[in-house]
């Protein structure tokens, strides 16, 4: 592993300049090493640092805080905190001059909030690219169920970057006179890829609103909404710096507030509201989008998490992220078996440029036979790796990725109810074609070091050589994405 460590800053000597993160390694995530873990899931949620957790902890000793739905002085002292990280998230982003923040469960909630509001029409249309997250996919349904057209924008192979010819001609071919919807990843959680920012003047320009779903970019990325002014803006504090889990935002730019038009009311959203009268008026701004109570306990450590990121620098993050992530595909893409043939093979950008550090893969075995992305998740976590298989709910980019047809996903149809991911991999399997319903993906972010991305490079070096048989079959399976054990 020394050996390779100086190989590695030789390649990438901007990781030497990283070197502040090894001390919050040490300080902040040291219950990693005293475990032996290596972490790779940080685009399904960052790691949070003990100062988070020890800063949170002592806010809440030293206060009593209460509902803030109130006038009270428990309700007073929560309401200030949650409006001082209203303020600060505002600021974090540089939006506080032209957005409203809308505190919600998770990013999935803010997209559900765009999608029930959005006054889509007959005429009107839903244009999202293909690797999108399956929370801007269900847009599509609010779309359609008020008679607006719903349609993707292509992907191109192998880099699975957006088609742009495909793209501006569907941005074309929109009625500026109805209400219009362009969704897209600011970085794709399936590959990694990072799509143009300028994407969303060029939409605007051209009639259009844009959702940008900006969940897996901003953990290692600035977003900076004074120079992107998307419409809407999705994010997930968890993903950013781990803790809390539970709270999201949804930033609507000031200009396009007034075209929401919420479906229903609840506790919370409403100046008034009559049972005789049956009639109701919405609060103004984001609290006519903050249904019930909100998680306000939690949402101070929004503003300490935040404040964290900044003390290591969001530059400083993305840059020990490009390099480790650079290294990585190397490696991965010099694998052989003995017979010369490539034991991974990469979905998305197979250089830095242009993309996160999500690496999404397969394995394959001498033959070029599929390796079961399930059975390697089983043996990685045997060595104590953290990695994450499956879709990561972004059907669109598998497909594309997986060459799977219109009749692939016809006969995977043909199931009926009973289709799941686990039979769809089956049909797949069984169909003879050699493509996967699924992939391994490993990621990296704040707390990652050369010591996690080596010890996953020499997990998969032993797979070379290995056939489907030697690897073995998957133990256990499961119906769907939700994985509940049995704890006795």
């Amino acid at each position: 592993m020394a050996d390779a460590y100086q190989d590695f800053v030789a390649r990438f000597p901007a990781y030497l300049g990283t070197a502040r993160i090894d001390e919050l390694r040490a300080r902040e995530y040291g219950r990693l090493d005293a475990s032996g873990q290596v972490y790779l899931d940080y685009t399904g949620g960052s790691l949070y640092a003990e100062t988070q957790i020890e800063q949170h902890m002592q806010m809440m000793r030293g206060g009593v805080f209460g509902n803030p739905h109130s006038a009270n002085p428990t309700s007073s002292a929560m309401t200030d905190h949650v409006e001082r990280a209203r303020r600060f998230v505002l600021e974090y982003f540089h939006a506080a001059n032209d957005y409203f923040l809308v505190f919600t469960q998770n990013a999935s909630g803010a997209l559900k909030l765009v999608g029930e509001s959005f006054p889509f029409a007959e005429g009107g249309r839903y244009l999202a690219t293909f690797d999108n997250h399956n929370s801007v996919n269900g847009i599509r349904e609010f779309a359609r169920g008020k008679g607006a057209t719903a349609e993707y924008a292509r992907l191109t192979m192998p880099g699975l970057q957006l088609d742009m010819e495909d793209l501006e001609s569907k941005l074309a071919g929109a009625d500026s006179g109805c209400a219009n919807l362009f969704a897209f990843p600011a970085q794709s959680n399936f590959t990694g890829v990072k799509h143009p920012l300028g994407l969303v003047e060029k939409a605007r320009e051209k009639g259009w609103y844009v959702l940008l779903d900006a969940a897996a970019f901003v953990p290692t990325n600035r977003l900076d909404l004074s120079v992107v002014r998307p419409d809407f803006v999705s994010v997930s504090f968890y993903k950013i710096f781990g803790y809390p889990t539970g709270i999201g935002a949804l930033l609507i730019r000031r200009s396009a507030f007034e075209v929401l038009r919420r479906p229903w009311f609840a506790g919370g959203t409403v100046n008034f509201a009559s049972v005789q009268g049956q009639g109701h008026v919405l609060s103004g701004n984001e609290a006519a989008f903050e249904d019930g109570t909100l998680n306000y306990l939690s949402i101070p450590a929004v503003e300490i998490g935040l404040r964290y990121i900044q003390s290591v620098g969001i530059e400083t993050i993305s840059e020990r992220v490009g390099c480790l992530t650079g290294w990585l595909i190397e490696e991965l893409l010099a694998l052989r078996h003995d017979n010369g043939r490539a034991m991974v093979r990469i979905y998305g950008p197979t250089t830095r440029e242009n993309r996160g550090g999500t690496v999404t893969m397969n394995f394959y075995d001498p033959q070029g036979h599929l390796l079961d992305y399930r059975r390697v998740e089983e043996l990685a976590g045997e060595a104590k790796i953290s990695l994450r298989t499956g879709c990561f709910c972004n059907p669109g980019a598998g497909e594309i990725a997986e060459g799977l047809d219109e009749d692939d996903m016809a006969a995977g149809r043909a199931l009926g109810d009973d289709i799941n991911l686990p039979s769809f991999l089956k049909l797949m399997q069984s169909r003879g074609q050699n493509k996967s319903a699924g992939a391994i993906r490993a990621s990296v972010g704040i707390a990652s070091n050369f010591v996690d991305v080596g010890r996953f490079v020499e997990f998969v070096r032993g797979f070379r050589n290995q056939t489907r048989l030697t690897v073995g079959d998957v133990t256990f399976d499961v119906d769907s994405c939700r994985v509940i054990r049995d704890g006795s």
